[in-house]
């Protein structure tokens, strides 16, 4: 199968590159009237690309009387193609803004091709209190198949990392411990500036901790993705997008803030000259966090019920570390390499000590005190590679490369107070995920407003897990409630799509495609149990339109198939003891889910108000779930594991909005209601089968304020509420979340100090979370103490020019679109990873 893949990959590659090489130019004689000109057209206050703008090609001699036309696409760019030898003005004009005129452009000689760049046009000074892009509308941007957040703006994000980020997006929610959900699902994908990385499929919790908030620029949240995206991800595609400079000179930030929960440095910069640039990261941050649980377990069962009551104090100790290195260069003016190398690191360490208390009506059982000491230490790198080739405005052809790497090891020790070297007792549990990607992608207009895009993609992963108890350091090999061995995974994708866009001047847009998949996975546990687990092929089609009336309104409507692979931690079979009365564990028998996605929405923008609202339905078959059940014959312990258990619905609404009160102050918030159905089953100790049904209401909201004030002052506010949430045997309980920020500029504008403080007025936060079937009653309240305080300094050093040239556009990356998330808690069966599985 893999060299099935590989010969697929290597003969659409070579036939890319041969097509990509053909032009016209290479067998027409240039003659006179085979001139061009190209550029972008581009919104001077917001930095956004025009669309459908009208362009007019005028002689020097005879402006009165314009010679040629065009429109821009979507994306801002125009072409103007058989242009005589002379000396031209081009005037730009759109609604809401004032007319551009570019003079004395002469074609010549050798110079029969002129290539503009950026051209900045200005909103009409008349109108801008009456349009919202006037810099605040511009927080949210709409596409067809995507909602983007535009972060810069953030004052409060400084020493956060990109969780406190993706708060504020619209349809996400983020809980207290980094979890991400989208549309009150967790099964998404997280990409950084387009690419993967093994560290997301360790823990995207973990990993959003180690991305500097103040760095990120955009956040897109793609929930109708194109076929030109992996399948996976049943939910959509989060592509967070960061800073990079892009014009001459050389630049140095550094960031530093301290606070009553921890602490953070960072170093960026940034290098342009000519042909050669070049980006550097470093950024480092120490938390510490106390928190409170409180856990009470009772057995069903009519004969002997047993009731476990478990409360504990935890201290974690969380060191996150990010580094990156970039660079491009430019071989010709429309060629372009491109290379990264990232590198991850993240401690996360919790000493936690615990009071048990069994109980047998009102008999005591026992009562203990246990010592748990957990440790989780990752290490991950990225490196990727990249060459791109614009052949002309919207022709373009690209090769990206991309070695990912990451260690995830865990170990914890639980023993009771005061006990010796040799009645402790430990778990470790080590894991390696490596992976090589290969991607190749075409797209060319096939004639005005059509776009195609087609290409193809090789994954290869390499997924390993070592796990064993150990008892004063000696290995226990004959306890099979402590399992010991290890898990291979070797999984190989190949994929190739067709994906094809149309924009009328009516303002329509329809975006169309199909994706086929080939999955190959070979299995084998301790070292000689092979793990069946037949080839499988999946035919994803996704389907998108758009419509835009009068320039303020616009419907769209799509429609998307994803398949999502099981995570390395659903599937790995250690036992994670860490709660006693509670492990976790994967299960190696789980298959993929398949989720059918619609959604349809109507958005506004009249004069100073923008806003969205949303309906959407998902479905999905073979829904992976967390299951408690009961652990042995011990009815004080009950296992938690994974199932396919059936079926998954959710329908939902939301919306989203923005006010600009006035040119400074800006209003923004939104809100989300979806109702959740679960049903299926799964399979008793005893063999049999039970019915799993849960359902009910999901309530979000968030609102947030921003202004700027005089003499370089800026304030921000921010609040959150997630609603609880539903899952297969009871409830997860919700929170709210509010901070509060203020910065100040220096007069040299290279520089600021900001204070910033999360929810100050309250000392401690509590989420209850409660699982039930006819065997069991389980209620877990956990209270966190996340009140914080902190500064931050930030200063620039360095000379930044305008390059007189639109720097070239890089070259793109990898995109590996799969991953399941999967529950919390450290080694066993309970954090996402690589997708693995056997087909539905």
């Amino acid at each position: 199968m893999k060299k099935t893949i590989l010969a697929f990959l290597t003969i659409l590659g070579s036939s890319f590159f041969a097509f990509s090489q053909f032009t016209p130019n290479q067998v027409t004689i240039v003659q006179e009237g085979d001139g061009k000109i190209t550029g972008t057209l581009i919104d001077s206050l917001t930095n956004n690309p025009v669309e459908f703008a009208t362009l007019s090609l005028y002689k020097v001699s005879d402006s009165a009387k314009p010679i040629d036309g065009a429109m821009t696409d979507d994306k801002g760019k125009f072409v103007l193609k058989n242009v005589p030898e002379g000396i031209y003005v081009i005037k730009f004009s759109s609604i809401g803004y004032t007319e551009k005129q570019i003079k004395y452009l002469e074609l010549k000689g050798k110079t029969r091709s002129l290539h503009l760049g950026n051209i900045l046009i200005e909103p009409d000074t008349k109108m801008l209190k009456e349009v919202v892009v006037s810099g605040q509308a511009a927080v949210i941007e709409e596409k067809v198949d995507r909602i983007i957040y535009n972060a810069d703006k953030d004052i409060s994000s400084k020493g956060g990392d990109a969780s406190d980020i993706l708060r504020k997006v619209p349809l996400l929610s983020v809980d207290l411990d980094g979890n991400v959900q989208l549309r009150g699902s967790s099964n998404i994908r997280v990409l950084i500036n387009n690419k993967p990385s093994t560290i997301m499929a360790s823990s995207v919790a973990d990993a959003l901790k180690q991305i500097p908030a103040d760095q990120i620029k955009t956040v897109e949240v793609i929930t109708s993705p194109s076929a030109k995206y992996d399948a996976e991800g049943s939910t959509g595609i989060i592509n967070i997008i960061t800073k990079k400079n892009n014009i001459e000179g050389y630049t140095l930030n550094t960031d530093l803030g301290a606070g009553n929960r921890g602490g953070n440095l960072g170093l960026n910069g940034s290098l342009k000259s000519g042909k050669f640039g070049m980006n550097l990261g470093g950024f480092g941050r120490y938390n510490t966090n106390p928190s409170g649980t409180e856990f009470i377990q009772e057995s069903l069962d009519p004969v002997k019920k047993i009731t476990v009551n478990q409360t504990g104090d935890a201290r974690d100790n969380m060191v996150f570390g990010r580094f990156t290195l970039g660079a491009d260069y430019d071989l010709s003016k429309n060629k372009s390499l491109s290379a990264g190398a990232r590198f991850g690191t993240r401690s996360f360490n919790r000493e936690q000590d615990l009071l048990i208390k069994t109980m047998a009506g009102a008999e005591l059982l026992s009562e203990s005190n246990l010592n748990v000491d957990s440790r989780n230490p990752m290490n991950s790198y990225d490196f990727n590679l990249d060459y791109l080739h614009i052949i002309k405005p919207q022709k373009e052809f690209s090769i990206s490369t991309l070695y990912s790497r990451s260690t995830a090891n865990s170990s914890f020790s639980n023993a009771p107070a005061g006990a010796t070297e040799t009645e402790i007792l430990e778990n470790h549990n080590d894991n390696i995920n490596q992976e090589y990607t290969i991607q190749v992608d075409y797209q060319t207009p096939l004639r005005k407003n059509h776009l195609v895009e087609f290409g193809g993609k090789g994954i290869f992963r390499t997924v390993n897990s070592d796990y064993g108890y150990y008892l004063g350091n000696v290995l226990q090999k004959n306890d099979a409630s402590k399992p010991f061995g290890n898990l291979d995974y070797n999984q190989n994708i190949g994929a190739g799509y067709l994906a094809y866009t149309y924009s009328t001047k009516s303002k329509y847009i329809f975006k169309a495609g199909a994706r086929y998949e080939m999955t190959d996975i070979s299995a084998l546990q301790d070292e000689t149990k092979s793990i069946e687990i037949p080839a499988y092929s999946n035919l994803v089609p996704s389907f998108n339109v758009s419509k835009t009336f009068g320039g303020k309104y616009t419907v769209k409507t799509g429609y998307n198939l994803r398949i999502q692979r099981p995570g390395l931690q659903q599937l790995n079979p250690n036992i994670n003891f860490t709660n006693p009365n509670n492990p976790t564990k994967g299960n190696p028998e789980l298959r993929p889910e398949v989720t059918d996605n619609v959604e349809a929405s109507v958005s506004a923008s009249i004069k100073k108000i923008y806003v969205n609202l949303a309906l959407f339905g998902r479905f999905t078959n073979n829904s992976i779930q967390q299951i408690v059940q009961e652990y042995g014959d011990d009815k004080s312990k009950f296992l938690t594991s994974f199932e396919n258990i059936g079926l998954e619905k959710a329908y939902g609404a939301n919306w989203n909005g923005n006010l600009s009160i006035t040119p400074k102050w800006m209003l923004n918030g939104g809100i989300e209601a979806f109702y959740s159905f679960i049903s299926g089953q799964t399979i008793a100790r005893d063999g049999s089968t039970v019915p799993v049904s849960s359902q009910g209401w999901n309530l979000n909201g968030r609102l947030m304020t921003f202004a700027t004030l005089k003499a370089g002052w800026q304030v921000q506010a921010f609040s959150y509420v997630r609603g609880s949430r539903v899952t297969p045997q009871g409830h997860q309980g919700g929170f709210g979340f509010y901070s509060l920020g203020m910065r100040k500029e220096f007069k040299n504008k290279k520089g600021s100090i900001g204070l910033s403080a999360q929810n100050f007025l309250t000392n401690a936060m509590k989420i209850r979370t409660t699982n039930q079937n006819a065997y069991f009653y389980q209620t877990s309240i956990n209270q966190m103490y996340n009140r914080g305080i902190s500064m931050n300094l930030s200063y620039k050093l360095g000379k930044m020019g305008m390059d007189a040239m639109q720097p070239k556009k890089r070259a793109k990356g990898v995109k590996n679109d799969d991953i399941k998330e999967g529950g919390s808690g450290e080694g066993g069966g309970a954090q996402p990873a690589q997708g693995v599985g056997r087909p539905q």
